[in-house]
């Protein structure tokens, strides 16, 4: 019997091929698209899931204000803070500290590793995260100062180790950094999962910090807040009634804002949530948007749903066609159920078939999606149990199922339920809710795409007004040299560097270089205890800082608007002896100053240090135009982490960067020349708003070639159905326009009603995207015209395709085949 469904159903697919290939066509591209975009979204939605303790696992996010106004929502917090969480909450069972280590030089004898991601965690992080040793024991691994643990990846590097043998390796030594004093290896960890929000190269011991490195704050501290905490908690613990004493916690251990000056707010994240919903300032990685992905997996569902309506669609409108071969069928003794499965059948068919060519379409364009997320995926990544278990992968499944069973089920009821009689004495035709229905389908179809359009064209606008927007620095051709990491910062180091920037200075091609704490694009410091020297001494403000050599702003091309730049008498070794800054305008608002110029020659408090305004620059965006500027100060300060930019012209670039290397090797020897073009990483700023708008254009071009695929199966079907009043009507002198427009129009009507529906919706989801911008562009209603105009063309060539084949044949061989 299941082999008589089958080939039937084969027969009559066959013998329909147009509507055969239009079905499995849009079906294809429909489940290519949806396979793609579930492989991202399952793998972005599994991070950290390989963690035993993932469900119990919170980092703790610091709000603080001052004024009553939101100055700082951050990861970064005291570090003193998990320990009294710990001592104060019997629901916290653990806790953990990190510092990030940056990009570290590992010296092993003469090899020179550099770039390594390193970070300083205490010993708990490896009971309460589960990255496992390969080599030595978690009990006590970083319990000691300068002890460290080493990746298998970096191990490899290190010790030209080519098997699992790392057992061998677990004691000795090796240098980090222009530490003279090595770190003991007691470790080699497995290589960290690329879905784990920290990324690391090696661990080194947090006692490192305050019994060799000096840095007394970092062991319990409420002052000092450059700290990341985890904690986690007991198991059925009730988040949100914890959370809700952490008000108590913060008047506890800060009185209000008497120990660091600003009103402090704690408050727990989920570890599973960080990496997408993470709108925090001073992230510890780099995180992922779920503005992305769970758009792209909206797309998805809505992509295999136009697939599916059509197919709906097409099987109704093709009713009459089929209630002869339904009638013949009852008459012969054939049962409604007996009809229902062999249309079931038939469905089933289809999407098979469809299922095969998108698992090819997908093999064909899977490394051009790769390139689009910047991830090497595959669809292994929707069935492999540790990428966030087995949910997206039966999820799929049962959508797939649920698809075939639904949009084969209706058409297959109306079928079946036909009445032989009339049928076979010709007195049946298609009824007007199946019509109402399949017009419903249309318009939804194409308001979707209509959605999709306009999404497209404004996402485009705000990217383009973002790039086109002046930052009030100019990052063009700015080379951007990491400092040197052998050196230590004595009294030479800051005439060396100031030497060597004014040597680069004097290569051809090079117009300008300067050091900087931070470059556009970074998150700078901040500090929080600021206020105008005659100011209310309770009134305290924030602001941003970064610490800049001389011609900072010539090289960046910032507007000085009051005042003077920095001068050689304003640099000394000593930081106590720095006393003048330069403020941006939104600092000297902030003061209270009235303008530029009055701000001049006045002190400002930071703390108990006084510095004098000598300067005032335009304001400038530091960051994206996701942000608003802040308040900022300039100091004249040079350190070793300071980045060098060098601002270069466009003529032979490769030779004046080998010129800067020659002159930057000669100043530092043995430092590893380390570059990159601040363009780029500035812009990196907008890549998940990029992916999200190439996202909408390319699926959302899916969409509507799958909706216009449909379209076309009516209109082909509408055209054979009115063979015969097309025919007469050419007889009787109707022009081809005449008979396009009749085949025409009932359809754009359609696709109008799709609009007036997609409009608002559209107006709606992403005037609430919008709002995440600072800066942002206007919902112009040209975009909404324009979107609509390009629905209504396509829907219209589509349409016409047809019709004018319909309406150029010739009328006496339409009339001679009824």
């Amino acid at each position: 019997m299941i082999k008589s469904y089958f080939k039937t159903a084969w027969r009559n697919l066959w013998k329909n091929k147009a509507f055969s290939l239009i079905n499995v066509l849009g079906l294809s591209l429909g489940m290519a698209a949806c396979l793609l975009i579930l492989q991202y979204v399952n793998f972005e939605l599994s991070y950290d899931h390989f963690n035993k303790n993932a469900k119990n696992i919170y980092r703790v996010v610091n709000d603080r204000y001052q004024n009553g106004k939101l100055i700082q929502h951050g990861t970064i917090t005291y570090s003193a803070i998990g320990k009294a969480m710990q001592d104060d909450y019997p629901e916290v069972v653990n806790h953990t500290r990190i510092i990030p280590g940056g990009q570290q030089l590992f010296i092993y004898h003469d090899q020179k590793i550099p770039k390594q991601q390193s970070l300083f965690v205490e010993n708990s992080f490896l009971s309460m995260f589960s990255y496992p040793l390969l080599a030595g024991d978690n009990k006590n691994a970083l319990t000691e100062a300068r002890s460290v643990l080493l990746t298998a990846k970096l191990a490899r590097k290190v010790f030209k180790e080519k098997g699992d043998d790392f057992s061998q390796y677990v004691g000795k030594l090796i240098t980090i950094g222009q530490d003279s004093v090595p770190f003991r290896i007691t470790g080699i960890l497995a290589d960290v999962p690329e879905n784990s929000l920290l990324k690391f190269d090696a661990l080194e011991s947090y006692p490192s910090l305050y019994r060799s490195f000096g840095y007394k704050q970092a062991d319990y501290d409420f002052t000092d807040s450059d700290f990341w905490h985890y904690v986690q908690l007991k198991d059925g613990t009730d988040v949100a009634a914890f959370d809700s004493k952490l008000a108590a916690f913060s008047q506890r251990h800060f009185q209000g804002n008497k120990i660091s000056g600003s009103v402090e707010k704690f408050y727990l994240q989920p570890l599973l949530d960080a990496h997408l919903y993470s709108d925090t300032e001073y992230e510890i990685a780099t995180t992922g948007s779920k503005t992305v992905v769970w758009g792209l997996l909206i797309i998805a569902l809505f992509i295999i749903g136009i697939a599916w309506v059509n197919y709906v669609n097409l099987a109704t409108a093709r009713s009459v066609e089929r209630a002869k071969e339904v009638g013949v069928r009852k008459v012969t003794g054939a049962t409604q159920g007996q009809l229902i499965r062999q249309f079931l059948t038939e469905s089933l068919l289809v999407n098979l078939m469809a299922l095969v060519v998108a698992l090819v379409l997908v093999g064909l364009f899977q490394n051009v999606f790769n390139t689009l997320v910047s991830n090497h995926l595959s669809l292994a990544y929707l069935f492999k149990r540790g990428l966030g278990g087995y949910t997206i992968c039966i999820g799929l499944i049962a959508v797939i199922l649920t698809g075939v069973f639904v949009s084969g089920f209706y058409p297959a009821f109306v079928l079946s339920s036909f009445r032989p009689i009339l049928v076979l004495k010709g007195r049946f035709s298609n009824s007007k809710k199946g019509a109402i229905l399949r017009k419903g389908l249309v318009i939804g179809q194409f308001a979707i795409t209509v959605v999709l359009i306009i999404g497209s064209f404004v996402v485009y606008k705000q990217i383009k007004f973002m790039s086109g927007q002046k930052l009030g620095v100019n990052i063009d051709q700015v080379l951007l040299v990491n400092g040197p990491v052998l050196v230590k910062q004595d009294t030479t180091f800051v005439s060396r560097t100031n030497a060597l920037v004014a040597e680069m200075d004097q290569i051809p091609g090079v117009k300008n270089a300067a050091t900087s704490f931070w470059v556009p694009g970074d998150e700078m410091g901040r500090n929080f205890n600021i206020r105008a020297q005659e100011g209310d001494p309770n009134t305290h403000y924030t602001m941003r800082f970064d610490g800049v050599s001389r011609d900072f702003l010539k090289t960046y091309g910032m507007q000085l608007v009051a005042g003077r730049d920095f001068e050689p008498t304003d640099y000394n070794p000593d930081y106590n002896k720095l006393n003048n800054i330069i403020l941006n305008q939104n600092a000297v608002t902030t003061l209270g100053y009235k303008s530029p110029q009055a701000a001049l020659g006045h002190i400002m408090l930071n703390g108990n240090k006084k510095w004098t305004v000598v300067g005032v620059v335009a304001d400038y965006h530091q960051k994206s135009l996701r942000y608003a500027i802040e308040p900022t100060f300039l100091e004249p300060a040079v350190n070793i982490q300071s980045q060098i930019s060098i601002k270069m012209d466009t003529k032979d670039v490769a030779r004046t960067v080998a010129q800067i290397k020659a002159k930057y090797q000669s100043f530092f020897p043995g430092n590893i020349f380390d570059y990159t073009f601040l363009d780029q990483q500035f812009n990196d700023q907008y890549k998940n708003d990029e992916l999200f708008g190439q996202a909408f254009s390319i699926f959302g071009g899916f969409a509507i070639f799958i909706a216009c695929l449909g379209l076309l199966g009516l209109s082909l079907f509408a055209t054979i159905q009115r063979t015969k009043e097309i025919g007469v009507r050419k007889v009787l002198g109707a022009s081809v326009s005449n008979i396009v427009l009749l085949l025409s129009k009932d359809f754009v009507k359609l696709v109008f009603i799709a609009i007036l529906f997609a409009a608002p919706a559209a107006w709606f989801i992403l005037n609430n995207w919008l709002q995440s911008f600072a800066y942002r562009t206007a919902l112009s209603w040209w975009i909404f015209c324009l979107a609509g105009i390009s629905a209504v063309v396509v829907a219209l060539a589509t349409i016409s395709f047809q019709a004018i084949k319909a309406a150029a044949s010739n009328p006496v061989k339409s009339l001679r085949s009824e």
